[in-house]
């Protein structure tokens, strides 16, 4: 098997990670999957014959094709839009561009010209098909040879993160993970590098609300967004330089969305512009926004095998299903949640240190032990998947505006997570219940989490849990309970089972959501490039 070079280094602080022994049932663990795997084995029946607009769109953005025409109509949504509308698409998108970049001598800027026009006068796209069928074997290999470019960038990027890990290092477990959401991505800038000097290890910037619900990727710097920032290439550029140009005793990771109706084309720029972390996860488009099951699968499939090639970590969502959900009574969906989304990333080949699933510290406050209960649902979390960076999140459903009441919350939630060996630690701060937090309000929130974070380092190597006591008895019934909803789960199918309102108490049916018409069945000449490559390259990493 092939050696594993920066990833090691993650791999070590995951080991050296300390928490409680917990005695939990393992036989169940090992069945829970078992079923998670033939859960997703059933819905990759699916994702196997078709692909989307998206992932196309992805692949010429690989291919070499950027940039948005005077209107801001990027070069790929009218390259994909047109084969669509001339019935091509369902050969992919990499034979015609292989055609296109073949007739216009390798000139980007000419096929751009000749998008331009097919743009602005409204005509179809036109090929000549008995020289094109007669030589598609050619085209095959010309759009192979010019995806081999776009992927000998991405690992290029991953080989600079490799020496600058080398040379700074990560940051000390738990890492400390801050949001900042302006809508100015140079204000967002500006707001890293302070939290930088505060004492953040990942930087994530929020994306725009609704972004995931449009069907292209902006082009440019922007300045101007509601709820966060849109993510552009643009964007993730200035990001990535200003973090590295503050880089001086660990490494800084840059976070951002590969969700939505765009997740591929993001995944694809991200690792262009070197992310470290995206939040990426099975379900969240289609309970939380609303996209069609069918669609956020096959995208996600093909955006995770793209995180995979460029070691970047995701981030699940399932903290999510707690803010509609209650906490106490469906925690365990999380956990089967969980190993589906983990089955998921098998399927994509990406090793358990990239595999970073989410939850959240939501149980209601005023129930008796609550902060037993969060301890238990963390520690068992943390036993299921050892070797995965688990990100934790913070509570919000609870926090009110009484700031100080938030404030001790947030701090019993930074113990459990230092205690329980969280790896991904995105801290609460006090204000958010009130407005977008100020500088200080998070100066505030770093500086109680590292307090409790070095005064309570080796807490959780430093006791036993009590045989059958509230933590143990607890992280039984959440297994117990876990297993028995992967088992209807699997009886019903995953599709019916969301239809059915099983996460996150939302129901979505497999044929409606936004993006269904994005998809279709690839037929028998279909080819996609980066695929092949990507999956020739990663396959190995799967047993990490």
């Amino acid at each position: 098997m092939p050696k594993v070079s920066k990833e090691n280094k993650l791999i070590k602080i995951i080991k050296e990670n300390k928490y409680p022994s917990l005695d939990f049932d393992k036989s169940l663990l090992k069945e829970s999957i078992k079923l998670a795997n033939l859960i997703v084995d059933d819905v990759f029946e699916v994702i196997k014959k078709r692909s989307t607009v998206s992932i196309e769109r992805a692949i010429l953005r690989i291919m070499g094709l950027n940039g948005a025409n005077k209107e801001g109509v990027p070069y790929v949504n009218i390259f994909v839009d047109k084969l669509k509308q001339a019935n091509l698409i369902e050969y992919g998108a990499s034979y015609f561009y292989a055609y296109f970049y073949s007739k216009f001598n390798s000139d980007l800027n000419k096929i751009k010209e000749f998008l331009d026009e097919l743009y602005f006068t409204d005509k179809p796209i036109e090929i000549n098909k008995d020289e094109f069928f007669n030589n598609i074997e050619k085209y095959k290999e010309i759009s192979k040879s010019i995806a081999l470019n776009g992927i000998e960038l991405m690992e290029n990027q991953r080989k600079k993160r490799e020496e600058l890990i080398d040379k700074y290092n990560y940051p000390k477990l738990p890492w400390i993970y801050v949001i900042v959401a302006t809508g100015n991505i140079f204000e967002d800038a500006i707001q890293a590098i302070s939290a930088v000097k505060q004492g953040a290890d990942c930087i994530a910037v929020i994306r725009s609300s609704a972004q995931s619900l449009i069907d292209y990727v902006p082009e440019g710097y922007t300045t101007e967004g509601y709820g966060g920032t849109f993510a552009t290439q643009a964007n993730f550029k200035l990001m990535r330089q200003t973090l590295d140009n503050h880089m001086t005793d660990r490494y800084l990771m840059l976070v951002n969305y590969s969700s939505g109706l765009c997740m591929p084309e993001i995944a694809a720029i991200a690792a262009i512009e070197r992310l470290d972390m995206l939040l990426n996860d099975s379900m969240y488009g289609i309970l939380f926004r609303d996209i069609n099951p069918i669609r956020t699968f096959i995208d996600q499939y093909f955006s995770r095998l793209i995180i995979n090639l460029s070691d970047i970590i995701i981030n699940t969502g399932e903290d999510n299903y707690l803010t509609t959900a209650d906490a106490f009574e469906k925690g365990y969906t999380v956990i089967t949640s969980h190993f589906i989304n983990y089955a998921f990333a098998k399927k994509c080949y990406l090793p358990d240190y990239l595999i970073g699933l989410g939850h959240a510290y939501e149980i209601r406050p005023e129930i008796t032990n609550s902060f037993l209960f969060e301890f238990s649902q963390a520690l068992l979390i943390r036993h299921l998947f050892p070797k995965c960076p688990l990100k934790y999140m913070p509570p919000t459903r609870w926090v009110t505006g009484n700031i100080f009441h938030t404030h001790v919350i947030d701090n019993m939630f930074n113990l459990v997570s230092v205690a329980t060996g969280q790896h991904i630690h995105l801290v609460g701060i006090l204000t958010e219940a009130i407005h977008t937090p100020l500088l200080q309000d998070r100066y505030l929130s770093i500086k109680s989490t590292k307090y409790i974070f070095n005064a309570a380092k080796d807490l959780g190597f430093e006791f036993i849990i009590r045989n059958k006591g509230i933590i143990e008895k607890r992280a039984d019934y959440l297994l117990k309970k876990a297993y028995e909803l992967l088992e209807y789960v699997y009886n019903k199918g995953l599709f019916e089972a969301i239809e059915e309102g099983v996460f996150a108490d939302t129901k979505r049916p497999k044929d409606k959501g936004k993006g269904l018409e994005g998809v279709f069945i690839k037929n028998s000449y279909y080819y996609n490039p980066v695929e092949e490559i990507i999956i020739s390259k990663v396959q190995h990493k799967v047993n990490y």
